[in-house]
């Protein structure tokens, strides 16, 4: 068998993949990352790098907090990958703002500011004036904004080239352009995974491979391989299904030395995002089209005009890039994190959809300690793969399963 050895094998070489990898990796674990294409060349690469719980949340609930949570670590999380491989990831903390164009936005700001304020969290309430002495080009209709200091962002891209070379670094075996195919079980517990390169055994997996994870099938010695979607294996009813949500964006280059705005702008139906290095990110789509990753006419012509909503003068910047990722959505709209109910040995990190930049951090250290330890970190137990059996067993009897969606796209 190629590869045995390994103490864990994490398929998956995007950001929540690469966390996992590394902090595995620092702990003394003998990893090997197994990736289809190239390292963060995905949803990772195509990201806009927001850090932002705060600005659509409607509720504290466990997701709430645990994004928070992976925020808060990213000052030291930065630091310690620059102290790691000499990559600044360009954590920027100027701060986020949701704008108000309506009455019923300013409604709504104003419940958001109640709230917030009265669980402790850091949020300003600004009036128009107010609003556009922080960013002169914003829209005259601007009725007044949220401003939210801790809201931050990243250069998602260069996170990804910093979690790659912090794992090479710390030890990790990483393959690249090397395809998962299935995960072979014995007696209920996972041992190796096949590839195209062959076979992988391990004494763990973690299955991290983004809008990909239900493509992977797996080989039991009690049936016949099936898709792990709609069901991983006919003995395991908990499995998650993941699916694959594109999202388009538009990259201006803004005058040199004159940005157009300086903090993460939140409104119109969409964002913008100010670049250390120049450009300026406007986003996004919300599509169910499989695994297509096209810039549509469409999506250009809708991201133009949320970004003229919010700052009109980007009509006069040049379009420099466009670009289209798939985010790995499962069917609550939660991350999918901890271990199978069903194989022992199998672990899940994936079903991030829009946040797997924020949840980064998090993700890593948890994930790697409980794959370490055997034991559910109380941060992780919502998001465990168990959740989902009520949902199997309301399918197999005949009943519908609507899933809630804890959050907006904003």
């Amino acid at each position: 068998m190629e590869g045995s050895g390994a103490d864990v094998v994490v398929v998956g070489g995007g950001v929540a993949g690469l966390s996992v990898a590394r902090e595995l990796a620092r702990r003394g674990t003998r990893t090997t990352l197994v990736e289809r294409a190239r390292l963060g060349a995905e949803a990772s690469w195509a990201a806009a790098g927001m850090l932002a719980p705060q600005v659509e949340a409607d509720a504290r609930d466990d997701f709430f907090n645990f994004a928070c949570s992976s925020r808060d670590a990213y000052p030291a999380f930065a630091d310690a990958l620059r102290e790691e491989t000499g990559v600044d990831i360009e954590l920027d903390c100027t701060g986020t703002l949701r704008l108000a164009f309506t009455e019923d936005d300013e409604r709504e700001h104003a419940r958001r500011f109640e709230w917030q304020r009265g669980a402790g969290l850091l949020v300003e309430q600004l009036d128009a004036a107010e609003t556009r002495a922080l960013e002169p080009a914003l829209s005259a209709r601007v009725r007044g904004a949220l401003r939210f200091p801790r809201e931050w962002q990243v250069e998602n891209r260069r996170l990804c080239d910093a979690l790659a070379r912090a794992c090479r670094l710390a030890g990790v075996r990483v393959l690249e352009e090397t395809e998962a195919r299935s995960l072979n079980v014995r007696g209920g517990r996972f041992v190796s995974v096949e590839t195209s390169r062959g076979t992988f055994g391990a004494g763990a997996v973690v299955v991290a491979c983004g809008a990909w994870s239900s493509l992977l099938t797996i080989e039991t010695d009690a049936a016949p391989p099936s898709p792990l979607a709609p069901v991983l294996d006919a003995n395991v009813e908990h499995s998650p299904r993941i699916e694959p949500v594109r999202g388009q964006i538009l990259c201006y280059a803004m005058r040199e030395n004159e940005p157009l705005v300086r903090h993460v702008v939140y409104g119109a139906g969409g964002y913008v995002v100010p670049r250390r290095d120049g450009r300026l990110l406007a986003g996004t789509t919300t599509e169910r089209a499989g695994f297509d990753k096209s810039v549509t006419e469409e999506g250009r012509r809708a991201i133009r005009l949320c970004a003229e909503g919010i700052a009109p003068a980007s009509a006069d910047l040049k379009i420099t890039g466009e670009w289209a990722g798939l985010r790995p959505r499962a069917e609550d709209d939660l991350p999918v994190l901890g271990a199978s109910a069903g194989i022992e040995n199998l672990f899940y990190a994936t079903g991030h959809y829009r946040n797997g930049i924020l949840l980064a951090p998090l993700t890593g250290a948890l994930v790697a300690e409980m794959v370490m330890s055997g034991a559910t970190p109380a941060p992780l137990a919502p998001f465990s793969p168990a959740r989902f059996i009520a949902a199997r067993r309301a399918e197999s009897e005949g009943s519908c399963f609507t899933p809630k969606l804890h959050r907006k796209n904003f």
